[in-house]
């Protein structure tokens, strides 16, 4: 698979994402559900702590990943919910020390939402990937 970056503007590669990116020679594309704070049997975890949450989000999205043979660095979209704009915002970090370590920044969505479907959950990650 071929990534070009599109940035008319550099503002978004500070929060660790391009505008756009051009998906060239793809083979497979998978679409994830929105991954949160969940263990194996869908119970949440880590309620009120928005760090712990967001760090077993990407986990559990990297496990289905790794299930179809992917892992992050085949993520070309991502779209996050969150019912805490500004304290997911204070912990970006972990996503960009997950998809920097890797050099990959894909284009994504942030969005405030009231709640998420389980009570307690405070951050859901959905993909799209390709290889």
């Amino acid at each position: 698979m071929k990534r070009t970056p599109v940035n008319p503007w550099p503002w978004s590669l500070k929060l660790g994402y391009n505008q756009a990116e051009i998906i060239e020679q793809s083979n497979r594309q998978l679409i994830c559900a929105g991954q949160t704070a969940v263990d194996a049997g869908g119970n949440p975890q880590h309620d009120g702590d928005m760090r712990k949450q967001i760090i077993l989000a990407l986990d559990n999205l990297d496990a289905v990943l790794g299930a179809a043979g992917m892992g992050l660095a085949n993520v070309i979209r991502l779209a996050i919910d969150t019912t805490d704009v500004d304290g997911a915002l204070k912990n970006f970090d972990i996503l960009g020390a997950r998809f920097g370590s890797i050099k990959a920044a894909p284009p994504m969505t942030l969005l405030g939402v009231r709640r998420l479907a389980i009570p307690g959950l405070m951050f859901e990650i959905e993909a799209t990937a390709a290889d």
